[in-house]
């Protein structure tokens, strides 16, 4: 070493404090700012206590329902919550809401408790240890449920790295082997812009975009590269088979003919063959990319995300397969206009924007 040169020594960042802290400190300083009125000092004394216990467990149940809602939005749909039970476990989520519901029940039954007992005496001593008792209870029960106030704040940044697929819309779902060039065909349909690279795993969890599909609009999902190892597999290949099993409308798979995304044609074969046999009821539409390297002779589609070429070929597939309404079904406009028909009718100015006018009242005097 250097004379003279400085040994580096590595400071690791230290853990941050418990959730139960920050929601403690706020309820405590909540609570003592409370001020209150009362015609004697001891019927202050007694007041100030009994807000005491009621602003700060208010405060903590705030902040506890605060903590989990994000969670309890976010995973409403079912793939969601599938893709917290592959990255989490199955049963996590649920076990971990259900414990910090039953806090909350804890902290009320609590809160009623200490509110009774200091409703009962005038003493000030007996009203602080009161008071004092109730914290401590309080700050126990906040404590225990710090493992699971941290595993939420986990989902809730999972989720928060993954697009939000909507329900009632179709999906397709692109999948294949890594580095097959199904980000590349996903830039090509649809509104999304992936990261597109020559190396495999470039695409680490799922993207959507949008496309029109006829008169309907879909969603379009780019998902990892899969295996096909149904005992091995990575987070980013379990979140890839979710999206097929739980969120696909349809599936287009990408198998790469000129091999070199580094896996042969076997093996994407072999995957195309048992994800048909877990999902019979599924449509999949087969398609080979890089048909400007190699076009191989078969009933297969062939696209060039590159040169744009096959694509018309393949959006006939698209719409035959997904079970969206073509552009020649959209309904016509004088049916949309007809009388009595209010489907489809945008509303007048005078029916939706307008304020309603009270009636007008007819005055009691005779004309002249």
């Amino acid at each position: 070493m250097p004379q003279g040169a400085r040994r580096r020594t590595s400071r690791s960042a230290p853990p941050p404090p418990p959730p139960s802290i920050g929601i403690l400190d706020t309820a405590f300083h909540r609570a003592s700012l409370v001020t209150p009125r009362g015609k004697t000092k001891s019927e202050r004394d007694r007041l100030r206590a009994v807000l005491k216990v009621v602003r700060s467990s208010a405060t903590v149940l705030r902040h506890l329902r605060l903590e989990s809602a994000p969670v309890r939005t976010a995973t409403e749909g079912e793939f969601e919550r599938a893709l917290v039970a592959k990255a989490f476990g199955a049963g996590v989520l649920e076990r971990t809401l259900l414990r910090l519901r039953r806090a909350e029940e804890r902290i009320r039954g609590l809160a009623r408790e200490a509110e009774r007992e200091v409703q009962r005496t005038d003493d000030r001593d007996e009203l602080a240890a009161a008071v004092r008792a109730f914290y401590g209870r309080l700050s126990s029960f906040v404590r225990e449920v710090d493992p699971d106030l941290r595993k939420v704040r986990d989902i809730a940044r999972y989720l928060d790295d993954r697009p939000r697929l909507a329900a009632d819309v179709p999906t397709l779902v692109v999948a294949g082997f890594p580095n097959v060039g199904k980000s590349s065909l996903v830039a090509r349909l649809s509104t999304a812009r992936p990261k597109v690279a020559d190396y495999p795993f470039t695409t680490l969890s799922i993207g959507v975009g949008h496309a029109d599909l006829g008169f309907d609009r879909m969603q379009v999902v780019d998902t990892p590269g899969v295996l096909g190892r149904t005992a091995r597999e990575n987070p980013a290949e379990a979140e890839a088979e979710t999206a097929v099993e739980r969120a696909a409308t349809a599936v287009l798979f990408v198998v790469d003919p000129t091999e070199t995304c580094g896996y042969t044609i076997d093996e994407q074969e072999r995957l195309l063959a048992r994800w048909r046999e877990e999902f019979p009821s599924l449509p999949i539409v087969e398609v080979e990319t890089k048909s400007d390297v190699l076009e191989r002779p078969g009933d297969r589609l062939h696209v060039s995300a590159r040169t744009g070429a096959g694509l018309d070929a393949l959006w006939d597939a698209l719409r035959r397969a997904m079970p969206v309404r073509p552009a020649a079904a959209a309904p016509d406009v004088e049916e949309m206009e007809a009388p009595g028909s209010d489907e489809g009718r945008a509303p007048s100015f005078e029916e939706d924007d307008r304020p309603a006018r009270a009636p007008r009242r007819r005055s009691s005097r005779p004309r002249r």
